[in-house]
Order: C-alpha cells, then sequence, then structure tokens
C-alpha cells in the first residue's frame, strides 16, 4: 500500500472520540438531574384505600412500623425526637411535602403525633400514604 492510499484511508475513518465526550456529558447532566427513589428505611404494610393521589414533591418521608417505631432517613427514630429531624429535613426542603407510610397495624396516636409535630414545624402539606384498590 502506498503512502497515497494510507492517507486517503486514513480521510475516509470516523473519529468516534467526540461522540462519546457528549454522551459522557449527557450520562454525567442525567445522573446530576434524576430525582432519586427516597425510603423512610424499613417497609411497611400500608392500608388500603379506594380513592388517592400521587404526591410528586414528597420529601420527607416518615415510616410507622407495626409495633410504632418511626424510620426517618432508614433510622429508627424515638417519637419524642422526631421534631427536630423533622425541622432539619423541613429546613433542607421547605417546599417538599411531608408523607407518613403508616402500617396497617399501628397505631393512629402515633399517626396524629407525627402529623401534629409536622404542623408545628411549619409542614403544611402532609399526606398519609395508602395502598390503592
Amino acid at each position: 500500500m502506498s503512502r497515497r492510499e494510507k492517507a486517503a484511508e486514513e480521510e475516509n475513518t470516523i473519529d468516534l472520540t467526540p461522540m462519546l465526550d457528549v454522551v459522557f456529558i449527557m450520562l454525567i447532566f442525567f445522573i446530576v438531574t434524576a430525582s432519586f427513589i427516597k425510603e423512610a428505611g424499613v417497609e411497611v404494610n400500608r392500608p388500603d384505600a379506594t380513592t388517592s393521589e400521587l404526591k410528586k414533591n414528597a420529601k420527607i418521608l416518615v415510616a410507622v412500623t407495626s409495633n410504632n417505631e418511626v424510620w426517618i432517613d432508614k433510622q429508627r427514630v424515638d417519637i419524642r425526637a422526631i421534631k427536630p429531624v423533622i425541622e432539619r429535613l423541613y429546613v433542607e426542603n421547605p417546599t417538599g411535602a411531608l408523607v407518613i407510610q403508616s402500617d396497617g397495624e399501628s397505631n393512629i396516636e402515633t399517626l396524629t403525633d407525627i402529623a401534629n409535630v409536622a404542623r408545628e414545624v411549619g409542614v403544611l402539606d402532609v399526606s398519609v400514604s395508602t395502598e390503592k384498590n
């Protein structure tokens, strides 16, 4: 193969480096802007409901187990100490809603205490998570 043929062959090849750069930049953009699924830290059996609506801005998740243990951010929290935790989470995201994922076997008093603490802190959008029939 002569030098002229080698030069012509090199001109006809496609350089994929710029395309890979763009793909990596897009990947980084999507990772940074993606909203991640938040979990309270424990699985609960939510009660059934005939009517429900999806909450898109749920940023504070509180789970209540069947034996009335409270879980926030994958950590068990004493019911008497939930106010500072909810305050901290609310300060981090003041536009977010609070969703209580209460087990069907838990006491209504625990759920009411959490809702009252959230209202004291200033969270006005408080919801209870249910399973849709």
